[in-house]
């Protein structure tokens, strides 16, 4: 079964089988760094436009920060919104969709006469620039599971970071040097041959996405991309915008507006099929949370430099805008080195508490700057927060590919960007309102204070962070060469002693020593089984197992493995027809607890379902015990390997398992993607009662086997 369509044609490469020997090479990378990058690089060089774009258009310059805002208020809203499109319509063409956007904004921005003509060329710029980091992420990983590793090499993700780093440090000089050369209009025609090339290496570097575009109806569209979630977010981010742009001064309506929104966007979130913003997921994974925050704030006190110090250095140091963006270089030069070491450790935690400490000794050093201080004397202080910068942007997202459920890695991956979007919104504020009254050494101390604060809440936010040093503890004690651990395993929360013995008995079984299993995609189905709200607060490390759940939803989705949820739901007939002497459920029958059509029966959100899926509503224990007839369905699709997931293991998994073995299928279970109220039955069933009918392996097992049948399955 091949996932592409035409991985036959001879001389051509997709992204079912790109070639084993160099599957991260220059070709593929390529145009995903330039990609990426194209926001950062924009957000640098108009802050050396600013002075003169103000001047050409004979505006204060404290009225051009909306050139800052709009693209970071839009880029805010669409990349977690790309993320989504990306997993809904495929990383590729999202990602040309964006780069086409890039090349209009330059000719419009080109062309502009009025601030309100550059905004809207800032607004094109921000949605086309938003859509290369996270369909990148997912490219990256659909690439990593089709080559057969268990993970990027640790380069290829650090890359993302580097690339941005390093426009970030000759984003200052380059916007400098453009316009003393030719003029503010060039920090927007210079997107023009940027975009058209990124184009060409897309179209010749990146096979096709391998799904066909199902849009379906625009009703069901709308509910799958959570339409409304989008607009909602949009909506709140405006209101809290325009509320921080006015600043000092309040603007009541505009704040009332914001919260107003922002508590209707999290009730309507809690109810949507498909949350845009998944709010149970922010509450529930606090790992993913907390990096989100950290990684805001950090970004927060970076730009609140980069734009602060640009402006102070143009105005009260008297420095032209080419001058001004080489005092920044250094900078952004060791951003981009520091980026390059901390992407070649393991480690999180210190890398971030170094971070953090570098932004409280950075503030506190900006406080003696003034306009006698010598210019070396600046430029060491810059210096200091790219080493911030580059620490911190490539932790956190280490952190983030650790925590995040695979299956959404998009959308999370475009509220990580969100979240420091936010923060160089409020950074545009802070600079805005120290500025108020003039670019002077008082302002920028104003600055310096604010800095203070933010950088001890960052420090704070990590050294509390219990769970940067559990997952470094994990690092330590992967058996894989140099202690690079599969990411996708690293997604993996703190889970009980029993389940990590299961893991390690089930991967001594799949190193060949006890079994040759091996798995056929095309021959598999996945059955994911009770993973619903009702279901996980009964079992310990819910989030942990959910996570691995999308791990191997992901697997299977990279592989063309049919995918089969099952979930336990009773219409009103159901509840009416059972007996009294059914203990499980007569009880739960009569408190509704199960009762279909509820949020608390529904396939939990953050396992995205897909058209041509198998969703199977059961009405007792078992899976095959449902008004779908699930035996058919698995022959018609000549599926003879189950590999089983769910909650609990006492209950759906095991009557699955015994029913499935009677109808003789080969089976699996992934032990660490299982969970049971009771820690030591689910021991006792994965280590005596389930091997006797089915391999137990785990998550990050599932390529290693699905790889081993893969030649044979292509003949």
């Amino acid at each position: 079964m091949s996932l592409a369509g035409d991985t036959d044609v001879p001389g051509r490469t997709t992204e079912a089988g790109p070639p084993h020997d160099k599957p991260f090479g220059p070709r593929f990378v390529a145009p995903l760094y330039v990609g990426a990058s194209l926001n950062p690089v924009n957000s640098s060089i108009i802050a050396t436009a600013l002075v003169a774009i103000a001047a050409a258009l004979h505006l204060p310059v404290g009225d051009t920060a909306i050139l800052i805002s709009c693209l970071y208020l839009t880029s805010a809203l669409a990349q977690p919104a790309a993320g989504r499109l990306a997993e809904e319509f495929g990383p590729r063409r999202v990602f040309i969709a964006g780069i086409v956007l890039v090349f209009t904004a330059g000719i419009v921005g080109s062309l502009a006469h009025s601030l309100a003509a550059l905004i809207v060329a800032r607004v094109l710029i921000g949605a086309g620039t938003s859509a290369g980091y996270p369909a990148a992420m997912l490219l990256i990983r659909r690439r990593a599971e089709q080559a057969g590793h268990e993970a990027p090499p640790r380069g290829v993700l650090g890359g993302l970071s580097i690339t941005g780093a390093a426009t970030v440090a000759v984003g200052p000089a380059l916007g400098g040097l453009l316009v003393a050369w030719a003029g503010w209009r060039s920090a927007f025609w210079i997107n023009i041959p940027v975009a058209a090339l990124t184009l060409i290496l897309v179209l010749t570097g990146i096979a096709r996405d391998p799904d066909p575009v199902r849009p379906g109806s625009p009703r069901a569209l709308a509910s799958r991309i959570d339409l409304l979630g989008m607009l909602g977010f949009g909506g709140s981010l405006a209101a809290l915008m325009i509320f921080l742009s006015a600043l000092p001064h309040l603007d009541r309506p505009a704040l009332v507006a914001a919260l107003v929104l922002a508590a209707a966007l999290v009730g309507w979130e809690l109810r949507a099929a498909h949350p845009f913003l998944d709010v149970r997921l922010l509450v529930s994974n606090g790992a993913l949370t907390r990096t989100y925050l950290r990684n805001g704030l950090t970004l927060m006190g970076t730009y609140v430099i980069l734009y602060g110090l640009t402006q102070w250095l143009q105005v009260a140091r008297g420095l032209s805008a080419y001058q001004a963006g080489l005092a920044l270089m250094p900078m952004g030069v060791l951003t981009a080195v520091t980026a390059r070491v901390v992407s070649r450790r393991t480690g999180v935690r210190l890398p971030l508490i170094a971070c953090a400490v570098l932004l409280l000794v950075g503030a506190v050093a900006v406080l003696f700057i003034g306009s006698g201080t010598p210019m070396a004397a600046v430029i060491c202080v810059s210096a200091v927060f790219g080493l911030t910068s580059g620490a911190g942007t490539v932790a956190n997202q280490t952190v983030l590919y650790q925590e995040a459920p695979a299956a959404t890695l998009g959308t999370a991956s475009g509220l990580l960007r969100t979240f420091g979007y936010l923060g160089a919104i409020a950074s545009a504020a802070i600079t805005g309102i120290a500025f108020h009254s003039g670019v002077n050494d008082g302002g920028l101390h104003l600055i310096a204070w604010v800095l203070v604060v933010i950088s001890a809440l960052v420090l704070v936010l990590t050294v509390l962070d219990r769970r940067l040093a559990e997952a470094d503890r994990r690092h330590a004690k992967s058996p894989r060469t140099g202690g690079a651990r599969n990411p996708t395993q690293c997604t993996a929360t703190a889970t009980t002693e029993s389940t990590e013995s299961t893991e390690r008995r089930s991967a001594d079984m799949t190193t060949g020593t006890h079994t040759t299993a091996t798995i056929d995609p095309a021959r598999t189905a996945l059955l994911l089984m009770d993973f619903q709200p009702v279901t996980l607060g009964a079992v310990p490390d819910s989030e942990g197992v959910l996570a691995r759940a999308g791990e191997a939803l992901a697997w299977a989705r990279a592989h063309g493995t049919q995918v089969v949820f099952v979930r336990v739901a009773l219409a009103a007939a159901d509840a009416a027809a059972v007996p009294a002497h059914n203990k499980t459920f007569s009880q739960v029958a009569a408190a509704g607890y199960l009762t279909d059509g509820t949020a608390a029966t529904a396939v939990h959100k953050s396992l995205a379902i897909r058209d041509h899926d198998l969703t199977v509503r059961k009405i007792r224990v078992g899976a095959f015990a449902s008004d779908t007839d699930l035996r058919a369905e698995l022959r018609a699709r000549n599926v003879d390997t189950l590999v089983l997931a769910g909650i609990s293991t006492s209950g759906v998994v095991l009557t699955t398992l015994r029913q499935a073995a009677d109808e003789d299928y080969r089976l699996f279970v992934l032990a660490d993607a299982t969970a049971d109220p009771d820690p030591e039955v689910h021991q006792v069933l994965m280590e005596k009662v389930f091997p006797r009918q089915a391999e137990i392996v785990a998550t990050a097992d599932l390529v290693a086997l699905s790889r081993a049948e893969e030649p044979t399955a292509r003949h």
